[in-house]
Formats: C-alpha cells, structure tokens, sequence
C-alpha cells in the first residue's frame, strides 16, 4: 500500500502545477489550506465520530481566522480513496501562490501515519508536502500518535510544522466517547484567542499539557514544534482575523 502512495505522488507532481492567484484581500489570501481526516476508527477498528468532529469543526476555526473556502479543501478518507485525497490536495494547491497549510488528523504508528486503508510514512509526507507546496510558505500540523517522527523528514527554511506528539510518544482522545482527538480540541480551544501561528503552536502545547496533568497521563506526549529561518520572521505578520466584536 506503501507503494502504491509513492507511485501516485511520483506521477501527479513530476511537474509543478501552474498556481493561479487566489481572490480575497487578508494576510492568507493567495494561501490554500487541506484539513485531511486520516481515518474514522478507534484502535480495535470500530467507527467513531472525533475525527470527523474535528475535521469538520477545524475547517470552520480556520475559515474565521482568515482562510477562504474556495481555496481550502477538507478531506475524510472513510469517504474517499487516498488517491482521491492526493489529488484533491494537489488541485487546491494550484490555486494559490503564497502559502499552504496542510492539517492531518489520524491515528500514527512508530513508523508511520494511518492514511484510510494506506500508510503514510515521513519520506511519503514529505514528498506530498513538496510536491503540492513547493518553496511557498508552508505550516504543516499532524495529529497522531508518534508524530514527531514526521518534523525531521519535514524541516526546511519556509516551513512550521506542528506535531501532537513526540516520535516516542503516543497522543490522547481518540475513543468513542471523546468529541476530539484531545490535540485537535486544544487546537480549536486556542485558535480563537491566538494572534497567530506561533501564538496557536504555544496554546496548543499548554492546553495538551493541562489535559495530560488532568488524567494522570504518566507520559505525556510531548507536542513538537519546529519553526525554519524564514519562517521566524514570516508568521508573526500572519496574523489571524478576529470576528468583530
């Protein structure tokens, strides 16, 4: 299944795609945006309903902070083939020039990220990321277990990349009776009161903290976060919109 992720991205991003400027008159207009729910299922493979939640409820925060619609795509791969996702996500990055972000919800193994009934591993990620963003600024956050695996495959000078979890370590919320992976509901609990990325990253980070310290976790996961040079200097003039008051 490996493979066959790795043949796909070959062929769809031998060629960079002719970007079209996006419309919209804010800080991330020319920017696009993929929310990717990864799977739909607890650890034994029965249905349940927080990963859908937060796909759906992170396209909503993302769309008040600033992003448009028409250059956004959201993404569940209990509804769609991962080749159909792939494509999806190359589509959406060919209409804007400034900036990508890509958010992936799933469940992670040591080695690799669940993509529907495929894996994704650092190396396919990283491919997928280039491919469909290029040298454009980009932030990268994934929502798995063990998914600090992914920050090195994924380093680079234009890039964040936020992770809930260290390699090591496993992330929490992901039974039937949570509302959110516990990363992607801190995430959506910080976004409102974050002035941007970084802001979003350290709330984000608290707030899994705070969780962890409240269960009793004996290992906590650790949120990951790097930040390249261009980047340091980028994201704090990204600042996200406020609704007005």
């Amino acid at each position: 299944m490996r493979g066959v992720l790795i043949l796909w991205l070959a062929a769809a991003f031998c060629g960079t795609p002719t970007a079209a400027a996006a419309g919209g008159g804010g800080r991330f207009a020319g920017w696009t945006a993929a929310i990717v729910q990864a799977d739909w299922r607890d650890g034994r493979g029965r249905p349940i309903e927080a990963f859908d939640n937060a796909r759906r409820d992170l396209v909503e925060a993302f769309l008040r902070a600033g992003f448009a619609r028409e250059t956004m795509v959201d993404v569940s791969l209990k509804n769609a083939p991962p080749q159909r996702a792939l494509q999806d996500l190359q589509e959406t990055a060919a209409l804007g020039t400034r900036g990508c972000l890509l958010y992936f919800t799933s469940h992670g193994a040591p080695d690799h990220l669940v993509f529907g009934e495929t894996e994704m591993t650092p190396d396919v990620m990283a491919n997928l990321v280039r491919g469909t963003c290029g040298a454009r600024p980009t932030v990268v956050i994934v929502s798995a277990c063990y998914s600090g695996q992914f920050v090195n495959a994924l380093e680079g000078s234009n890039r964040m990349v936020l992770t809930a979890a260290r390699r090591d370590r496993t992330s929490f919320g992901c039974g039937a009776d949570e509302r959110y992976p516990w990363f992607d509901g801190c995430v959506l609990e910080s976004l409102p009161a974050a002035a941007d990325f970084l802001a979003l990253a350290a709330g984000a980070r608290a707030c899994v903290a705070r969780k962890e310290a409240e269960a009793g976790v004996a290992l906590p996961s650790e949120p990951q976060l790097f930040v390249g040079a261009e980047m340091q200097l980028r994201l704090p003039t990204l600042r996200f919109e406020r609704p007005a008051s």
